[in-house]
């Protein structure tokens, strides 16, 4: 049976913690499409030591959850390039060629903002999946975490009119696109 104390404490951190491990993660991460495994993997872990050791074991929530964060994206691109060594990952891509899974995109994350019915949202996918990393995160960090262009400025260690450029820029030819 799970302990109420332990659930409460839990959200407690959890919703004190969540936009700055998350604005880490997105920020260290290789690939915007593994953001929310590690955000889930970074949790799992702290509800475990939460369960482990108690409640008040806990003191430093934020410096806590962003070690935990740092040691789960450490793991998790050790492990992929490992993997990547003993077994090559292969896919095929849209013209049945098969090519390695460096060479694509696998997914990325977008928020209902850019679309109003499922044809529009998949066209804008498309087009934020041909982009590189840099753009993916600058769109990630802007609408699905809520921050302004000089804290994305600040995670990405970017100035704020690179930020800007990115997102507009990008923003105006997506808008062209489904036009």
């Amino acid at each position: 049976m799970v302990d109420p104390s332990i659930t409460s404490r839990f959200n407690e951190i959890y919703d004190a913690t969540y936009r700055a491990v998350l604005s880490y993660v997105t920020a260290k991460c290789c690939n915007t499409s593994d953001i929310q495994d590690i955000m889930q993997d970074t949790y799992v872990e702290l509800y475990q030591i939460l369960r482990k050791r108690g409640v008040d074991y806990v003191k430093k929530e934020k410096a806590l959850c962003l070690r935990i964060a740092r040691q789960k994206l450490s793991r998790y691109y050790s492990l992929v390039e490992r993997l990547k060594m003993l077994v090559p990952i292969i896919t095929v891509n849209k013209d049945g060629e098969e090519i390695e899974a460096a060479d694509f995109e696998v997914d990325f994350f977008l928020t209902e903002d850019f679309a109003v019915n499922n044809i529009l949202l998949e066209d804008a996918k498309s087009f934020i999946e041909q982009k590189p990393q840099d753009v993916k995160k600058v769109f990630y960090l802007f609408y699905d975490a809520g921050h302004t262009i000089p804290e994305i400025a600040q995670l990405l260690a970017m100035s704020e009119s690179n930020v800007k450029h990115k997102l507009y820029r990008n923003l105006k030819e997506l808008r062209a696109l489904l036009k």
